[in-house]
């Protein structure tokens, strides 16, 4: 989730040298013997595991990763492994490449100067990432590797299989930075390794068990932390035809309860501007409005992008404002993982709603 405050910190980068070999592929995608497969539209069974979730999460958010910063090799480490997870669980892969969709992000090479930092600061040099195109040429930038993660599971109603539901999260975090009690690495396990992994579990649940009316795409951009490049990319150069883009659901830090709305409940950014919110409380989802609109974290992720190309599109979270984030202290450890894993079966019942109910629509002048 980005920061609020324009003037945001953003970590030095440590580069490794040659990028590490893959992780080694996940275990195959489980069997469901002797059970015949649900028709099309039917509700989910519970199949979300909480051990799937922690071995998922606790890869992502290793120090092997090195915090997953954009066009860092441990952000490519982080994008080979969903890449392994949706190959497993048996996603069609709907990149330029196989799974990946090449993003051209590079490093200005005489950043631009930038205001001190507040008094008592943390210093954190800044490396200006941006994207290469026709505004921004080849020249006076240095190419860095980076990638958006996508998979497809194609509808199977003759009528609504063409209009699209997007699933997705980021997976990039802040890297390798300042030091704090002698970690300088900042793993992101809740921001936003935990929405990741339930982009993975959403579709192993939605593959094996429901298979939707509606195309369900899957998404894991780069970029977020850095001015939503991974996103902007996607939908300047879109997989599928927005047009035909009917929801979009970001998860965004779940990996811990938030105080305000309980253990194993969510809330919805912009929770009253579309259908989408009421559509979720009337199916009795533990979904409710964001608690803390003065934040404004409708604006502050990967939806506002979509929203504003007139995709109802929100995020849901249960980030408490925990003072773990973009810290390094925000690891594997100090996730709830019974919380998660509640979380993520209820995201996974949201977007069967969204692929096999009515589409939602915006409240007038809702629309931002």
């Amino acid at each position: 989730m980005q920061t609020r405050s324009r003037a945001r910190r953003a970590a030095p980068i440590v580069f490794l040298g040659a990028l590490s070999a893959a992780l080694s592929a996940p275990a195959a995608r489980a069997q469901h013997a002797g059970s015949a497969r649900p028709a099309a539209g039917a509700a989910p069974a519970q199949l979300v595991r909480e051990s799937d979730v922690r071995r998922e999460l606790t890869v992502l958010a290793d120090d092997s990763m090195r915090g997953r910063r954009t066009g860092t090799p441990g952000a490519l480490r982080a994008a080979r492994y969903i890449a392994d997870r949706m190959r497993a669980i048996g996603l069609e892969p709907a990149g330029d490449s196989g799974y990946f969709q090449r993003v051209p992000v590079g490093e200005l090479l005489a950043p631009p100067a930038t205001p001190p930092a507040p008094e008592g600061a943390r210093p954190w040099p800044e490396r200006r990432l941006v994207l290469i195109d026709s505004t921004v040429p080849d020249s006076g930038v240095r190419r860095l590797p980076a990638v958006n993660v996508v998979g497809i599971l194609r509808g199977t109603d003759p009528v609504l299989r063409d209009s699209i539901v997007l699933v997705d999260a980021h997976y990039d975090h802040l890297g390798v930075g300042a030091p704090v009690n002698g970690d300088s690495i900042y793993n992101g396990a809740d921001d936003d390794a935990s929405g990741t992994v339930a982009v993975l579990e959403i579709a192993r649940a939605m593959l094996h068990e429901s298979p939707p009316k509606r195309t369900v795409v899957f998404l894991a951009t780069t970029g977020e932390e850095t001015r939503l490049l991974g996103t902007r990319w996607f939908l300047e150069h879109p997989v599928v035809p927005l047009s035909r883009m009917t929801a979009n659901l970001e998860i965004e830090m779940i990996g811990r309860p938030d105080t305000a709305v309980g253990p194993g409940k969510a809330w919805l950014t912009g929770f009253d501007r579309s259908t989408m919110g009421a559509m979720f409380r009337d199916a009795g989802l533990p979904v409710v409005p964001d608690p803390r609109p003065d934040q404004q974290f409708f604006q502050r992720s990967d939806n506002i992008a979509f929203a504003k190309r007139g995709i109802p599109a929100h995020t849901l979270s249960t980030f408490g404002l925990h003072g773990d984030y973009h810290e390094p202290s925000d690891e594997a450890s100090g996730i709830d993982f019974a919380h998660m894993t509640r979380v993520i079966d209820i995201a996974a019942r949201a977007i069967h709603l969204l692929a096999n109910g009515p589409a939602p629509r915006w409240y007038p002048g809702m629309q931002p």
